[in-house]
């Protein structure tokens, strides 16, 4: 009588997975194959390094030279701390304290028109991304055009604006053109109409809150990440600001850092031969140059986690 010698399906199965498992287990793991190093992103790494890192490393260390030291040394020497004091001492003693004096003219111009942009921006761009009024389609257009117009361009008109009003030669000359934003504003409208849900406000208006209200309770605290970068922008553009202050401000003791290193870049011998006694050396305006990018540094390093969720809000939309 013939004896039916077919397994059963699990038993096969069973049967397979126990020879594959065998299998393995005799065969040595295989590492993955690592790929080789792309060398074009090898490239732009070293394109980036020499073109961005080296200048400021070499800017650091000029600091700490002589003038000597700087034209015939090594580029990437470090110098030594007595040369650095004396380029401090010979910086500071320049037209009696002059560089300090510049920079606390910037400060003083960049916070005061720092707090003017976000008390208008604010407020100009929550009101520009939740109502609707006549003229708004325009009024984004032209905030477009005029925030996408060089700095350079909008000098004269500015000019022809203060000295119409007589302001020419005073600290609300410069205060007052840094404080006209219209990239602060745009920004805080592309906030309010991609990150701030409206049902959130219309309940806020139902519990009885007026419009200022619901901005102030609901929607301000809110937009902390957008606050904190239209501030970081304001602030940046208004401390690198060279033509309108240099156009406005005739005396020097009102000039801000940014025309400060200008007026010392004309008294370095190398650059003007005309140079009287009022001579800086190259050390000393590298030195210069190191204080007067040090506040954009410190006010970045503070604000940076702010920055980042900053330039994401608004990226998904639920």
């Amino acid at each position: 009588m013939p004896t039916d010698t077919r397994r059963p399906a699990g038993a096969a199965h069973a049967g397979t997975a126990v020879g594959s498992t065998a299998r393995r287990a005799g065969r040595p793991n295989r590492a993955p194959r690592r790929r080789p190093p792309n060398p074009l992103r090898a490239m732009v790494l070293a394109a980036f390094l020499l073109f961005f890192v080296v200048p400021v490393l070499w800017l650091l260390l000029a600091a700490t030279k002589t003038d000597e030291q700087l034209v015939h040394g090594d580029p990437l020497s470090i110098g030594s701390w007595s040369a650095l004091r004396h380029n401090w001492d010979a910086l500071t003693s320049y037209q009696g304290d002059a560089i300090l004096l510049w920079l606390r003219n910037s400060a003083l111009y960049s916070f005061l028109a720092l707090a003017i942009t976000l008390g208008v921006t604010i407020p100009a761009g929550y009101a520009l991304a939740m109502t609707e009024f006549h003229g708004r389609r325009t009024l984004l257009v032209a905030t477009l055009v005029v925030m996408l117009m060089p700095n350079a361009t909008l000098v004269v008109p500015l000019f022809l604006e203060v000295n119409a009003v007589h302001l020419v030669g005073s600290m609300w000359s410069i205060i007052l053109p840094y404080s006209f934003y219209p990239f602060g504003a745009y920004l805080t409208y592309i906030y309010f109409s991609t990150a701030m849900p409206k049902e959130l406000l219309a309940a806020a208006k139902l519990d009885g809150c007026s419009e200022f209200g619901a901005f102030r309770r609901i929607a301000l605290p809110l937009a902390a990440p957008v606050v904190a970068l239209v501030g970081f922008f304001s602030f940046v553009t208004n401390w690198t600001n060279y033509f309108l202050p240099y156009v406005l401000l005739p005396e020097s003791d009102q000039f801000p850092v940014q025309v400060g290193l200008g007026t010392l870049l004309n008294n370095v011998p190398q650059f003007n031969p005309t140079v009287g006694s009022l001579e800086v050396q190259r050390p000393e305006l590298a030195l210069a140059t190191l204080l007067a990018i040090t506040p954009v540094l410190v006010v970045f390093l503070f604000s940076q986690r702010f920055l980042v969720s900053g330039m994401l809000a608004g990226a998904t939309k639920s």
